[in-house]
């Protein structure tokens, strides 16, 4: 027996209504596009082109724009949820093709709903430290991403009449009531379904949400009341009592046991440490202040420094700490976490806490400071 095939006019519900449907649509554009600047903020920091530049100050705003770019991802997923069920019935539209216009509008669409839906379901993933694919995320994701905001300005513009027509207009007085969920009843649903997703979540980066936050990650867990991402044992680091930190500058190299650097000035801030999977927490860390540790060894604060770690096989084992933070007071090579010796999963015996960078910047168990 063949199942009859439905036609799209036969769907009634208020839900497919092109108002709902670009309401939704304008909501997810705030969202999604929310998303990909911080994002793209995000990969400027980590892989920095020769023109960016990102400062110092304030010391939190890494810290903000991250906590954005996982909470917009987050609302839209929901809002994607909507905006399909929304317009699913036009995949019974016939004729399937009308022109090539209209074949390329649909080729867009699948592009976009597939861009997206990779996007946002990685990015979950991501949040979650679970990696089920054997590509290199930051480079997918962030190529991805290009494809899904392109993908999507293509379809507002091809779609741009429809929708000033239905955010122009009001409901007509003559109009009937349709059958089950009103428009607004839809439209409200969509929005509590959001909102309790971006509440249940947004506890990671919003202190004051913590206690509502059932889904949010780590903060407030691990060691001194800081949360690990890569402890000592994965990072195959161990401590050895002849360490020594060198710091190379172009009139030599000079090393210093740890107890030779608890004898220089210490410094001590109150940092956020945020972390790429969009969660942060501020701690008190103190040490030397890398403009201290600079003129101790006769280099100049402001000059660019590379950060080694004794961990040989992470992605993030060197780093380059910038100009503008180097000659920053704030920028530390900590000692101490929350009045404690740090932690050997924190870092021990030293390890960088800079102002406004990503935690995956903040290089754990330095071996060599190098200037540039």
């Amino acid at each position: 027996m063949k199942l009859p095939i439905p036609k799209e006019e036969q769907f009634k519900a208020a839900a497919h209504d092109e108002r709902a449907t670009s309401k939704i649509g304008l909501a997810l554009a705030v969202t999604f596009t929310t998303c990909f600047v911080t994002g793209l903020i995000s990969h400027l920091i980590q892989h920095p082109p020769e023109w960016f530049f990102w400062p110092s100050r304030p010391v939190g705003l890494y810290r903000v724009t991250q906590g954005l770019h996982v909470i917009s991802g987050v609302a839209s997923i929901p809002l994607l949820l909507a905006k399909l069920w929304s317009v699913y019935p036009k995949l019974f539209g016939r004729p399937l093709v009308r022109s090539l216009p209209h074949a390329l509008e649909r080729l867009s669409i699948l592009v976009l709903s597939g861009a997206a839906f990779f996007e946002l379901t990685t990015g979950l993933l991501n949040v979650a430290q679970n990696y089920p694919w054997g590509f290199y995320f930051p480079q997918v994701h962030y190529a991805v991403a290009w494809l899904a905001i392109g993908s999507i300005l293509v379809h507002v513009a091809v779609k741009l009449p429809v929708i000033r027509r239905a955010l122009s207009r009001g409901t007509p007085d003559e109009e009937p009531p349709a059958a089950g969920l009103s428009r607004r009843g839809f439209l409200r649903t969509t929005g509590l379904a959001t909102g309790v997703a971006v509440v249940a979540t947004a506890g990671a980066t919003v202190p004051f949400l913590r206690g509502v936050s059932g889904l949010s990650w780590k903060t407030g867990k691990g060691t001194q009341d800081l949360p690990v991402n890569r402890t000592a044992a994965a990072a195959g680091v161990t401590w050895s009592a002849s360490w020594r930190l060198s710091v190379v500058t172009p009139g030599g190299t000079k090393k210093f046991s740890l107890d030779e650097l608890r004898a220089l000035p210490q410094t001590t801030a109150e940092l956020p440490i945020a972390c790429v999977e969009g969660w942060s927490q501020s701690a008190t860390w103190r040490g030397i202040s890398l403009p201290v540790l600079l003129k101790a060894v006769g280099a100049s604060p402001g000059t660019a420094v590379r950060v080694s770690s004794s961990e040989r096989s992470g992605l993030y084992s060197v780093s380059v700490l910038p100009g503008e933070h180097t000659a920053d007071e704030l920028t530390l090579l900590a000692l101490e976490l929350n009045g404690e010796v740090l932690d050997l999963d924190h870092g021990f015996p030293c390890r960088i806490i800079a102002p406004n960078r990503p935690g995956v910047l903040q290089t754990k168990w330095v071996t060599k400071l190098e200037a540039l």
